[in-house]
């Protein structure tokens, strides 16, 4: 056998194994794929209105992928949209536990928990969430304001108009607030202030 043969032997025996290898991992890949097949069709489901059946397949894909943060994500938010808090709440959590989360569904995790905790009279456990929240993400508006909400909820009513204010004047597109964004501002430092 010649060099030329030698090596053209080898790299056919490299790409049966290869084959092989990819064979293993295409089982693997099918698998995955599915679930995320499954996933996107039961948000879709969500998305155009058939929030019950979504929510029946979630939690079906839940049961089968515990460890996976996305899909208790999606769990837990089909059971909010549906009203169903309480059973809400597990999913959240388990998706905040686990990895693989985008930023994005994070932060969605987290407004979604905080929501519910407060929702739920859980107002301590949503203020300690949402405060953490408001730290990881501190340009999202919404966190803010749900914060602002809880800490309305634990009698912390200084603090949830102060930083209510805040939010307003840094994003209110409202002309007249626009004008007075800096007195608004200085005010919600100190709302018990006078000269």
């Amino acid at each position: 056998m010649g060099h030329h043969e030698e090596q053209k032997a080898r790299r056919n025996a490299e790409k049966n194994a290869d084959r092989k290898g990819d064979r293993k991992g295409d089982r693997r890949g099918d698998r995955k794929g599915e679930k995320r097949g499954r996933l996107a069709e039961a948000v879709a489901l969500r998305e155009a209105g058939r929030r019950e059946e979504a929510r029946e397949k979630l939690v079906a894909l839940a049961a089968e992928h515990p460890e996976d943060a996305e899909t208790a994500y999606q769990t837990a938010w089909a059971h909010d949209v549906l009203g169903l808090e309480a059973e809400a709440v597990s999913y959240y959590e388990s998706a905040l536990a686990g990895t693989g989360l985008s930023s994005e569904d994070r932060r969605g995790a987290l407004l979604g928990l905080g929501s519910t905790y407060r929702v739920l009279g859980r107002y301590e456990e949503a203020v300690a969430l949402l405060t953490g929240a408001v730290e990881e993400f501190p340009e999202e508006g919404a966190l803010r304001a749900f914060l602002a909400m809880a800490l309305y909820n634990t009698g912390e009513h200084h603090e949830s108009t102060r930083l209510l204010l805040r939010l307003l004047a840094a994003t209110s597109g409202d002309p007249s607030v626009r004008t007075y964004r800096r007195a608004i501002e200085h005010y919600a430092g100190d709302l018990d202030a006078t000269e």
